[in-house]
């Protein structure tokens, strides 16, 4: 079993930062509940407050995957459609 990372971005539409925000920090206690998680934590970038940056660590592969399929995460991604500019993981697999 290969241990997964994940950078996950979200960017934020201008008139719409703090209804993202709020959404993406209800992620958080859910995501940190999972199975096979190991890392859950969201930062704001410095430089650009509408970017908002996971960093995660999962056990497993099936576990990163059922994540990206948990309700919680789906309802996210429905409940902010036309709310963001742009959304976008890369899963890193350690050697």
């Amino acid at each position: 079993m290969s241990e997964v990372y994940c950078v996950a971005v979200t960017l934020a539409k201008s008139e719409h930062l703090q209804a993202v925000k709020t959404a993406l920090e209800k992620l958080i206690p859910l995501g940190q509940q999972e199975k096979g998680v190991l890392q859950y934590e969201m930062y704001v970038d410095q430089t650009e407050p509408r970017r908002f940056v996971f960093i995660e660590k999962w056990e497993s592969a099936e576990d990163f995957q059922a994540h990206v399929n948990a309700p919680h995460v789906q309802e996210f991604l429905k409940a902010t459609e036309g709310l963001i500019e742009d959304n976008y993981f890369h899963p890193l697999f350690k050697h």
